[in-house]
């Protein structure tokens, strides 16, 4: 199914399953955030399963960064393209619950364990894991969007003035904005 889910539209078991399959194991991965697991997600949504389309992935990608609120709107925006309201409801359940549960038992444990240089050593090396997850979503995402050559060039130049200044985020969505209004890219 590519698109928005009708209101009427009735969501099978095998929906259900495999939206808890996907969204449950991508909360186990997702080191540093919901956004490390956005390859995997499209990678899913897109290529596995036929639910959206990579320029339907990127819109809910956009749609999802740009409204207030955690960064796993995503997948309640997938959710509800799937299966409307209770594929929206099935999906965010099934990122939240397990990930949420680990962290619950990891926390237990991980207090105690406070002088471990183990502890610390996991610490540190998950950092470099999560900035890479992140990275790759950040490809995945630029891959389903630009198409051109100038597409391509102002989503670089946008990530050089993100990371190596301190202009505001809304000033630089805004100029690219602008910029493709203008029918530059």
């Amino acid at each position: 199914m590519v698109g928005v889910a009708e209101p009427g539209d009735a969501m099978s078991v095998s929906t259900v399953l495999q939206l808890c399959l996907l969204f449950g194991s991508a909360s186990l991965m997702s080191i540093g955030g919901g956004n490390s697991v956005v390859p995997e997600i499209e990678l899913q949504a897109v290529g596995t399963y036929h639910w959206l389309t990579q320029g339907q992935f990127a819109d809910l990608f956009a749609l999802a960064q740009a409204a207030p609120g955690p960064s796993i709107l995503l997948v309640t925006l997938v959710g509800y393209s799937v299966a409307g309201i209770a594929g929206a409801i099935v999906a965010t359940a099934a990122m939240v619950v397990p990930a949420g549960l680990l962290v619950l038992a990891v926390a237990r444990v991980w207090g105690s364990m406070e002088t471990s240089p183990w502890r610390w050593a996991f610490e540190h090396g998950l950092a470099p894991i999560a900035v890479g997850l992140i990275a790759a979503s950040g490809v995945v995402v630029a891959r389903a969007a630009d198409h051109s050559l100038a597409q391509y060039a102002l989503t670089i130049v946008a990530t050089v003035v993100f990371c190596t200044t301190r202009v505001h985020p809304i000033v630089v969505v805004a100029a690219a904005g602008l910029a493709g209004w203008l029918g530059l890219v």
